[in-house]
């Protein structure tokens, strides 16, 4: 077929219509099998063991790629070689172990050969398949099932639709068990120290805020003006009020309160900026996670943010540009 636009498109398009239909029938399909699944991962990770994950031919990077999934969740989990386990990897196995068994067809030989011998050494054995009738659903203690009602490859012989639902499979189960543990963004970040990824997640307010000459603070009972004048001198947005003799914030003033202030008619400069600052303004701890700012800035579609310290005392101001800049967005 030669490679037009048209047909390139065409073909492509079938092709995730195709994995798509197998991810919805996957979901359509879940039920008892997969409950008992997931509280069985849950009990014997709460029991200190490990989930174990094997299979051949392509479903080999699949399992790679879920005990990878659980792993930074803090479910402890490996993957097997199938084959090098019957030649001495098993010293990898635990009993009360999980293994988890991937194999479409649920007839691969060497999976086969391998379920007895891991119930020899005590593990518990989930059958990972399409197949609910094949023999290795029939021995195993659990099933995790998947439906493909037909491969995208137009040969009918490359693993495709079977190898996306797989996959999904295994990332809806770690969800299920991410969420059942109340894993938070604090753990998350632990298992993801490195790179990008772990410095977004590390980053706390603290480490963001503008401090300094970049944070404007006066007492709430300085005029319009010299507010005014302070946020103009730090190039903000905003200024913090606080109480004179505490040090404690009692509002904010920003441009668009200065804007409503100059509508109350002219001498509105040297009235006290009390009148026309925000009061119990959103305000976040210093020690705060950096996403947990920017949580912040989403659900109240506000600018700027007030960082105090633990005596509702401002420390620092986050500026809603300056989240691009570190990557947080």
């Amino acid at each position: 077929m030669p490679l037009t636009p048209k047909t390139v498109l065409l073909r492509a398009r079938a092709c995730i219509r195709i994995e798509n239909s197998a991810l919805a029938a996957t979901a359509r399909g879940l039920g008892k099998e997969f409950v008992a699944t997931a509280q069985a991962v849950d009990s014997v990770s709460a029991a200190g063991r490990k989930l174990i994950f094997t299979g051949v031919g392509k479903n080999a990077p699949i399992a790679q790629k879920i005990a990878a999934t659980f792993n930074s969740t803090g479910v402890s989990s490996c993957f097997l070689d199938a084959n090098q386990a019957l030649h001495g990897d098993l010293g990898l196995v635990d009993e009360g172990d999980l293994v988890f068994l991937l194999s479409n067809s649920g007839q691969s030989d060497e999976i086969l050969r391998l379920l007895p011998v891991l119930k020899r050494f005590g593990a518990r054995v989930v059958a990972f398949t399409s197949q609910p009738d094949s023999d290795l659903a029939r021995d195993a203690e659990f099933k995790l099932l998947y439906r493909v009602p037909r491969e995208a490859c137009p040969l009918k012989l490359a693993p495709t639709a079977s190898t996306t639902a797989a996959l999904a499979l295994g990332d809806a189960l770690a969800m299920v068990l991410l969420e059942s543990r109340g894993l938070t963004r604090d753990d998350f970040a632990r298992y993801h120290p490195a790179g990008n990824l772990g410095r977004v997640l590390l980053l706390r307010v603290h480490d963001i805020m503008r401090t300094g000459k970049r944070l404007p603070i006066a007492p709430d009972s300085v005029t319009v003006q010299d507010a005014i004048l302070a946020m103009t001198k730090a190039k903000s947005g905003s200024i913090a009020l606080v109480h004179a003799k505490s040090g404690r914030l009692t509002g904010i003033l920003t441009d668009g309160d200065f804007r409503r202030s100059a509508l109350t008619g002219p001498g509105f400069l040297q009235e006290p900026v009390a009148r026309f600052m925000t009061r119990q303004p959103k305000v976040i701890r210093d020690t705060a996670l950096g996403v947990d700012a920017l949580r912040m800035f989403e659900a109240h579609r506000i600018d700027d943010l007030i960082v105090v310290d633990a005596k509702g005392r401002p420390v620092g101001l986050v500026d809603g540009q300056d989240l691009p800049k570190i990557k947080i967005v």
